[in-house]
C-alpha cells in the first residue's frame, strides 16, 4: 500500500480552497487510486486587494505543516495569473487536459516545494481569445473519474466568478468560453442599487429563481440590462424580502447564461446534446434546473471530487520518470 500525503490549493479570483490530500494505491493487489480528503482550509481570492500570497498561504496550511512538515504544494487558478503570485504559461487549444501535467511552474519558499500549474487559452471563431486557469484541472479530473467521456461531443458548463462553457471532442479541449455570471452576481448585489441586503449563496429562495430565469429566456433579445430593475421594483412594490431579490437576480444571470449558451455559433446546443455541469452547491443545482427549463437533461459533477482528482493525476505524474506520460499509481517508497 502506497500512502503520500500533499497540499492541493484551488485559488481563484474569489476564494482559497486549501485541501490535505492523501493518496492511497495498492499496485499488488490492482486496487484503483483513491484520494483520501483529510482536512481543508479557506482564504481570500486572489481578487482580493493587498493580498500577501506567502503569508495567505502559510496561514491557510500552517496545521498542517506543523503535522507533518513541508509537505509539497500544488496550486491552480488564479493564482497563476498575471494578477497572481507567479504567472505560468497559458496552453494553447486545441488540447488534451492530460499536457497541463508537468507544466507547472517549480519554485521554493521557506522551505516548501510548491508547483502552480499552467492555464489554457483559445482563440474562437470570432478571432477573440479566452482564457481559463483551474478548470482545466477540473475537466481532467472529470475525465479520469469518467472515460467515458473521452469519446463523443459534449459541452462543459463549469459555473463559477467566471463561468466556462468548454467543447470537449473525443477527450480534446477545442475551446472555450467565458461568462462574467458570478462576478456579475457580486458586483450587482453588493455594489448597485438593486439589493439592499445581500444574502448567503446557500439561501435560495426557488421559485423567485426561477422567475427570473424564466424572464432571460423568454424576454427579447438583449432584454437583460432594461429587465435588471426590477430586482429592485420588485422588493418596493412587491414585497419580497432580500433572499428572494438575491435569488431573482441569479435567476436573471444564469437564464440570460444558459440562453446564450443556447445560441452561441461556436457549437450546436438542443436537447439530444451532451452537456456536463461540474460545479458545488448551490451553483451545481442553479444551472442544472435552468438547463432543465430548456429541455435539456444535464450530466452532474462535484467540483470538488473532480478538482482533487485532477491534483492527484500531477502528483502521481511528478513522482514519475519523465520519459513516462501515463499517469498510474507509481512506487513512492
Amino acid at each position: 500500500m502506497i500512502n503520500s500525503r500533499y497540499i492541493a490549493v484551488d485559488w481563484g479570483t474569489s476564494h482559497l480552497r486549501a485541501y490535505l490530500c492523501q493518496i492511497q494505491c495498492d499496485q499488488q493487489a490492482q486496487v484503483g487510486l483513491q484520494v483520501v480528503l483529510q482536512d481543508q482550509a479557506a482564504g481570500p481570492g486572489v481578487g482580493k486587494r493587498n493580498t500577501d500570497f506567502a503569508q495567505t498561504l502559510q496561514q491557510a496550511i500552517a496545521p498542517w505543516l506543523a503535522e507533518f512538515g513541508n509537505l509539497p504544494v500544488l496550486l491552480a487558478g488564479q493564482i497563476g495569473s498575471s494578477i497572481g503570485w507567479h504567472e505560468t504559461a497559458y496552453l494553447p487549444c486545441p488540447i488534451v487536459p492530460q499536457q497541463i501535467l508537468g507544466n507547472g511552474f517549480k519554485f521554493s519558499y521557506a522551505e516548501m516545494q510548491l508547483t502552480i500549474l499552467p492555464g489554457l487559452c483559445c482563440r474562437l471563431a470570432s478571432q477573440q481569445f479566452d482564457v481559463m486557469r483551474g478548470e482545466e484541472l477540473q475537466i481532467l479530473g472529470f475525465l479520469q473519474l469518467n472515460p467515458q467521456f473521452r469519446q463523443g461531443e459534449h459541452l462543459l458548463c463549469l459555473p463559477g466568478t467566471h463561468t466556462k462553457w468548454v467543447l470537449l471532442r473525443d477527450g480534446v479541449i477545442e475551446y472555450f468560453k467565458t461568462a462574467m455570471t458570478g462576478e456579475l452576481y457580486d458586483l450587482l448585489s453588493r455594489h448597485s442599487v438593486l439589493i439592499q441586503q445581500p444574502c448567503p449563496p446557500e439561501q435560495l429562495d426557488w421559485t423567485a429563481f426561477t422567475q427570473g430565469s424564466d424572464f432571460t429566456l423568454t424576454a427579447d433579445a438583449g432584454n437583460l440590462v432594461h429587465g435588471l430593475f426590477s430586482v429592485r421594483t420588485r422588493q418596493l412594490f412587491g414585497g419580497e424580502n432580500s433572499v428572494q431579490a438575491c435569488s431573482y437576480l441569479s435567476g436573471m444571470l444564469i437564464g440570460s447564461d444558459v440562453r446564450a449558451a443556447l445560441h452561441a455559433t461556436d457549437w450546436q446546443l438542443n436537447a439530444d446534446s451532451s452537456v456536463v455541469v461540474i460545479g458545488g452547491y448551490p451553483l451545481l443545482d442553479c444551472f442544472s434546473r435552468v438547463l432543465q427549463a430548456v429541455g435539456i437533461e444535464p450530466t452532474m459533477a462535484d467540483v470538488t471530487t473532480c478538482t482533487l482528482r485532477g491534483f492527484a493525476t500531477e502528483f502521481l505524474f511528478q513522482q514519475q520518470p519523465q520519459q513516462q506520460h501515463n499517469p498510474t499509481c507509481p512506487d513512492l517508497a
